[in-house]
This record gives C-alpha cells, structure tokens and sequence, in this order.
C-alpha cells in the first residue's frame, strides 16, 4: 500500500469514530451529553445554543472528511481491483 491509501484510510477511521462520538453527543430531548456538559458550565440558554452550534459544525466537518475520503477511496480502488495476494 502507497501513503496515500493508508492516509486516506485513517482519515475515514478517524472521521467515522468522530461522526458516532459526535452525534452520540447530541441532545435529543434534554437529555443528551452535551446538555449535562452544557448544564455544568453554562447556567443561562445563550451557553447551550452556541455548544449545539459548535457540536453541529464539528460533525458536518468529520462528515465531509468522511465522504471526500470514501469518495476519493472508491475513485482509486475500483470495485474487483483489490488483490487478494
């Protein structure tokens, strides 16, 4: 394997297990992680909003990381041309 394939394959690794930590993170209904977080060093609503935000753009980043690099992974590897030896 050449640089550029392990590169690529840790990127989305990386990007995955970052997608699962950050939606895991959201708070469905009050009750989520980030709200517990949230609750301990904000007190006001205004401290929670600009969390959610920051929690929202850091998963859309680990999801563009994750399909540039699944997209780029595909475009090198076409289907059938992985050897088995």
């Amino acid at each position: 394997m050449t640089w550029y394939i392990i590169l690529l394959l840790v990127l989305l690794g990386l990007s995955g297990i970052g997608m699962i930590i950050f939606i895991l993170m959201h708070s469905g209904k009050g009750t989520g992680i980030s709200d517990m977080i949230a609750s301990s060093m904000y007190s006001s609503q205004t401290g929670t909003s600009i969390i959610e935000k920051n929690l929202d753009r850091i998963t859309i980043i680990c999801a563009i990381v994750f399909m540039v690099a699944l997209l780029a992974l595909m475009i090198l590897y076409p289907q059938g041309t992985i050897s088995n030896g």
